[in-house]
């Protein structure tokens, strides 16, 4: 079966669906059984999606669980209220008082902050790594590593990760890796493909694609799925069976949607790289990126999503640009059909390993707008830029 295809076809099975095109929307809190073998019967299968109580999940979270699985090639998958939540809730499924875990430097800042302000409360020490280190991580490793995370590519600066060569080491040394396939989204890229336990979504960005649910997923193979199931279950985590329905309903499109995406924000890339005022552009699949190589090799596409780089600039300068550009909205997310900016004007509280000694850096989401107003709006707003420097 053809990817595309599959995607259509994933999580429709008919004890999902009951006859009609889309799996039903089944609310639930309380599950009734009628009879007591029935219920010891759901009691055995509870972890093994079966009907047993709301918070295990419904046919709906079902339907959405085998289809990601489908994406991300999986064993299990667990759903959560958020992206952070899937985060945040991964590592307290595996870390434990005492332990230390790797997390590299260019790290969503949520999963930054729950590193510093909450693990290291429970005596989880973390260390930053430089997202480029590939196969030195070696140097970093101690006795109580257990956990070795990844964001590929990365979070505001857009590195790209040497994955496999990271992996190799952390399984050398009996480490788990987990990785934010935000970007990668399972079409572009699958983590486990390249040896990676644990794959984390923002499903919120481009699964739902609208800009107007909330839900992270997490992906484990054969090996950590179980544990990864029961520990989020004990954490008290779900999600509403509505948001579940919406978020099957983005997965369907979200390959057209990302084809246009690619196309428009290369198409913009392209022109922003030989503006006068850009130092750079930190698009994924631009040679100007750091880890560009790794994305040529491991992944199939790109999306919207990138930053670049001013060769100078104040932050008067940057709320001039911000405030006079029509078309992209400023906004903390990204992947719906809106088009979206956020600029920073140094990299300080954000990277405590790699530092920024480079100038402004804007990150845009690109929508679904048409490319030549997108690329007008930021001509505008450059000149607004330029005169207030």
């Amino acid at each position: 079966m053809k990817k595309n295809t599959k995607l259509v076809s994933a999580g429709r099975k008919s004890q999902y669906t009951q006859g009609v095109v889309n799996p039903v929307v089944q609310r639930a809190s309380t599950v009734v059984f009628d009879s007591v073998a029935d219920l010891h019967e759901a009691i055995k299968e509870r972890g093994n999606r079966t009907l047993f109580y709301g918070r295990r999940g419904t046919h709906t979270h079902y339907a959405l669980q085998d289809a990601i699985m489908e994406l991300e090639n999986g064993a299990g998958c667990a759903l959560y209220p958020c992206g952070a939540a899937a985060i945040s809730q991964s590592l307290l499924s595996f870390l434990k008082a005492g332990d230390h875990l790797l997390m590299v430097d260019t790290a969503y800042e949520p999963t930054r902050d729950f590193c510093d302000k909450i693990l290291a409360g429970l005596g989880i020490s973390t260390t930053y790594y430089d997202p480029m280190i590939g196969a030195g991580i070696d140097a970093l490793i101690q006795e109580n590593t257990k956990v070795l995370f990844l964001e590929s590519p990365g979070s505001i600066t857009m590195e790209v990760q040497d994955v496999p060569s990271l992996v190799k080491v952390a399984k050398q040394h009996g480490v788990m890796t987990m990785l934010d396939n935000t970007y990668g989204n399972g079409w572009h890229y699958k983590p486990l493909d390249h040896g990676v336990d644990i794959s984390i979504q923002a499903a919120t960005k481009y699964i739902v694609g609208h800009s107007d649910v909330m839900m992270g997923v997490a992906v484990a193979n054969e090996k950590y799925w179980s544990t990864l199931r029961e520990h989020s279950y004990l954490l008290g985590q779900c999600t509403s069976a509505d948001d579940a329905y919406l978020a099957l309903r983005g997965l369907r499109t979200m390959p057209v949607r990302l084809a246009q995406h690619e196309k428009a924000a290369l198409t913009v890339a392209q022109w922003l790289s030989e503006h006068p005022l850009v130092d750079h552009v930190r698009h994924p699949a631009m040679p100007t990126c750091p880890g560009h190589e790794f994305f040529k090799r491991d992944f199939n596409g790109s999306n919207g999503l990138f930053s670049f780089v001013m060769r100078t600039g104040t932050q008067k300068a940057i709320n001039a640009f911000l405030d006079a550009l029509e078309h992209f909205k400023m906004g903390f997310s990204w992947g719906g059909y809106e088009s979206l900016v956020t600029a920073n004007k140094t990299m300080a509280g954000l990277r405590s390993t790699t530092g920024w000694d480079k100038g402004p850096v804007i990150r845009l989401h690109i929508g679904l707008e048409d490319v030549e107003d997108l690329i007008l709006d930021l001509g505008q707003a450059l000149e607004v830029y330029q005169q207030n420097c």
